[in-house]
């Protein structure tokens, strides 16, 4: 039985919670937006798109990024806007302020009012202001919106849109691609964290609050432009795979999916993001392929039945993964119904391109005026033909970018109590507290990804001088001179404490960074096992243990949760750290928690399928689950098993790779000394005659780069032998990708178990060419004497002089012995 059902009360307020569902609807609804068509403003989008030439049409639909387009090429090429990527700033300044923004806007703006067009087209700049204005140095950053999901609150996200609005006006920029409207079905997803819920009606019932209060009716200088995306089915894909396959059926895309777009519609939201996910609606046998490709979605259903009436902008060279595309070229996308197409750096080669394409007759004129008309109408809704970006009333205004208040109750409102069986909370001030954690200051844990870079990695405290850590919030709310902080908890006497809070999580990570592979669990301690070391470092010593959780999704934490007495999941609250301390101290004001979960919690390691309403639902704590620090729980002690080769949902076992860093973690070897590769990405490690750093393979900070110098080995090793699936052991290779940067200058060993091989052709033959992914067939170790019952080094190489690679995505591989590529045992010796 889960905790929460244990209390028939709670679990009558758990039922309560539930949103109370509409009728399912049977098709796409036609939908009324707010911002009706007027007519003197549709005469005027007629008589501006019929003095266009064609390079000035193509040239509005055209979207690059600012680090490849200039003024001078606004100008130029007619560009209709430009956009900033994560981490892309005014001048590649990270610092820059609100100022250095808008005098970038308003030279672009200059430049598009300076064309030979016969009526002056305004250039719109669009950003990734997901969580505030989060690309901005100094901007103050709201909780992500998993944990505006937890809050239950629609005014509260009127209030955000607006202020992330006026941030937004601050330097210049009038365009804003969000809200996120995703609904998450499965928690692997790396973008989970940018879903507001599991359950549709809470994304249905915040996406008309956040567009009425970013967008207004548009007549406002403090309105900017919103977008509803990703249309459609992101949040669903199968295995939460990032761009993959939604696999739902036409009613579940409809009601669940599609939820919030009705009132985003509704509520006059002017421009529609398409997706980069596919649609196989397997049980109908109707497979609408690339949502950036589908006429059927993006015409006939958004535009036609719904009646959108702005326009739909593409994903980030999404358009180039609609099949026979490339990122400059791609009239399949226009002719599905994209208006604006998102090209950061090919976009010369595309508006070449895609002028031939109307040429010859491949994309239909009407297709380019009924675009062009789209965006034209949008612009002039906005107010953009009458007002540059530095006559905005608060533009250049660095304080608009810091609505610190409001941020700092949005944390309060969204933080979740999950176990409190020891009530300690609020802790009084004059208490010793003693702060444990790697999250506990570390702004970046704490604002997780898309902030200021798009990871959100590769920042430090400094880059955040306008917020607070938890840590910074303990201090002042308990006293400076109550609060201990140690990051591992090492060496510490607890006693001489009276309660230990220990702030611990996700690192940051966005968008396909973030999945957990189809074979990971969602076992938090394979992927962090610093956070365990901690808690098991404080942990049983007499005194209470308060943890914050800080992460983007629900994950399995059964052994965090033994650990602790009280457990919150803050899940990631942006830069006001204060108001997470607002629950924790007792400092004058009286705070409650309030947070309801907005996505069910696992109880095992593999419940990645995990939706109020499902069959067979049974979560550690339900949807819609949260205490009061008052009610004491009886959560007590939990199962903390879970399958050390995955979820069984592929062939493939993991040995090493983001999904899991603890099974099997890896170390360094040298001279009968041995080092433990520790979890900080931005550590390294060196031993005589090795040196190991976090590197790129793949994806960033996904590898280990391990440099020799002399005679030594790195292995992944694991506490007990591994136990290979059936799937996984037929046939299998141990397969890694790797990038050989030195080749060998001595030799090069492997080593499964007791049999080892001599792999320094293998690695001489891959030196400089770039990523390449191994597999060499486990038959090769076996004949050398390596027992698959035995094994708990199942990775191992030596080096015995100079040699450089990395390493990444370390698996036994089921069938991959037999592969083209393969490895044969004739190469090795």
């Amino acid at each position: 039985m889960t905790p929460m059902l244990r209390n028939p009360v709670l679990a009558l307020a758990i039922a309560l919670a539930l949103p109370a569902a509409a009728a399912p609807l049977n098709d796409w609804p036609t939908v009324r937006s707010a911002i009706a068509r007027d007519a003197a403003l549709e005469q005027r989008v007629r008589d501006i798109v019929s003095k266009m030439t064609l390079a000035q049409k193509v040239g509005q639909m055209t979207q690059p990024e600012i680090k490849s387009a200039t003024p001078e090429d606004v100008k130029r090429y007619y560009l209709g806007s430009v956009l900033n990527g994560g981490g892309s700033w005014p001048n590649g300044n990270k610092h820059a302020k609100a100022a250095e923004w808008l005098a970038l806007a308003q030279r672009y703006h200059e430049a598009s009012m300076a064309t030979d067009m016969a009526v002056k087209v305004p250039v719109v700049w669009g950003t990734d202001a997901v969580h505030g204005h989060n690309n901005v140095f100094g901007a103050t950053l709201f909780p992500h919106n998993i944990g505006l999901g937890a809050a239950r609150n629609p005014k509260l996200m009127e209030e955000i849109g607006a202020a992330t609005a006026k941030a937004t006006r601050a330097s210049g920029i009038a365009w804003v691609f969000g809200p996120t409207l995703a609904v998450v079905r499965d928690d692997r997803w790396g973008r989970t964290y940018e879903s507001y819920s599991e359950h549709p009606e809470i994304v249905k019932s915040y996406a008309g609050a956040y567009v009425r209060g970013m967008q207004g009716m548009l007549k406002d200088d403090a309105n900017t432009i919103a977008t509803a995306k990703h249309f459609i089915g992101d949040g669903g894909t199968e295995f939460g795979k990032d761009r993959g396959v939604n696999k739902s059926t036409k009613s579940q895309m409809i009601n669940i999916h599609g939820a919030g777009y009705y009132p985003a519609l509704e509520a006059g939201v002017q421009t529609v993001m398409s997706s980069f996910n596919s649609w196989n609606d397997v049980a109908s046998g109707t497979n609408y392929g690339k949502m950036h490709g589908s006429r059927t979605m993006l015409t006939d259903v958004l535009k036609k039945k719904m009646g959108f009436d702005g326009f739909v902008v593409t994903d980030w060279n999404g358009h180039g993964e609609v099949p026979g595309c490339r990122n400059d070229s791609c009239a399949a996308a226009i002719n599905a119904g994209n208006d604006m197409i998102m090209v950061p750096d090919d976009w010369k080669a595309f508006i070449a391109n895609t002028i031939r394409q109307v040429e010859s007759g491949e994309i239909p004129m009407a297709r380019i005026d009924d675009a062009v008309s789209r965006i034209i109408r949008v612009k002039l809704r906005a107010g953009l033909f009458d007002k540059s970006p530095a006559q905005n009333a608060y533009a250049g205004k660095d304080d608009v970018m810091q609505p610190r208040e409001l941020a700092r109750r949005a944390v309060r409102e969204s933080l979740v109590l999950l176990k409190n069986d020891q009530p300690v909370l609020p802790i009084a001030r004059g208490k010793k507290i003693l702060v444990v954690g790697k999250s506990a200051d570390d702004m970046s844990n704490q604002s997780g990804g898309w902030s200021i870079t798009w990871q959100g990695t590769a920042n430090t405290n400094a880059d955040f001088p306008n917020g607070d850590t938890v840590l910074a919030g303990i201090r002042e709310a308990a006293g400076k001179d109550n609060v201990t902080f140690s990051v591992d908890g090492k060496g510490i006497d607890v006693s001489t404490f009276d309660v230990v809070v220990a702030v611990i999580g996700e690192r940051p990570y966005a968008e396909g960074d973030g999945d957990i592979g189809p074979s990971g669990t969602l076992r938090h301690s394979s992927r962090y096992p610093e956070d365990l070391a901690v808690l098991q470092a404080v942990s049983g010593k007499g005194k209470p243990v308060v943890t914050v959780f800080v992460s983007g999704r629900p994950l399995y934490v059964n052994d965090l949760l033994n650990l602790s007495d009280v457990f919150v999941a803050a899940w990631l609250p942006g830069t006001e750290g204060k108001g997470v301390a607002d629950l924790l101290v007792s400092s004058g004001k009286r705070y409650d928690f309030s947070g309801k979960l907005p996505f069910s919690w696992p109880k095992s390691a593999c419940q990645t399928d995990l939706n109020v309403g499902d069959k067979h639902y049974a979560p550690l704590f339900a949807y819609g689950y949260g205490l009061k620090a008052a009610t004491r729980s009886k959560v007590g002690k939990l199962d903390t098993t879970y399958p050390q080769g995955g979820c069984g949902v592929s062939n493939s076992f993991p040995v090493f790779s983001q999904a899991d860093r603890a099974s099997f973690p890896l170390t360094i070897r040298s001279g009968g000394q041995t080092l433990a590769l520790g979890a900080d990405l931005n550590a390294s490690f060196s031993l005589p005659g090795v040196n190991v750093q976090t590197s790129q393979v793949n994806t960033q900070q996904d590898a280990k780069l391990v440099t020799w110098t002399g005679p030594a080995s790195v292995e992944a090793r694991g506490a007990r032998p591994m136990v290979l699936p059936a799937a996984a052991a037929a046939n299998a290779a141990l397969r890694f990708d790797t990038i050989v940067s030195k080749a060998p200058s001595g030799r090069i060993t492997m080593r499964m178990g007791s049999g080892s091989l001599d792999t320094t052709a293998l690695f001489k033959r891959l030196a400089g060419k770039g990523k390449q992914t191994v597999a060499i067939p486990l038959a090769c170790f076996q004949a050398k004497g390596t027992d698959l019952a035995k094994v708990d080094t199942p990775f191992s190489i030596t080096s015995d002089a100079a040699f450089a690679a990395a390493f990444t995505n370390i698996e036994i591989a089921g069938g991959a012995a037999s592969e083209a590529d393969a490895v044969r045992c004739g190469e090795l010796q």
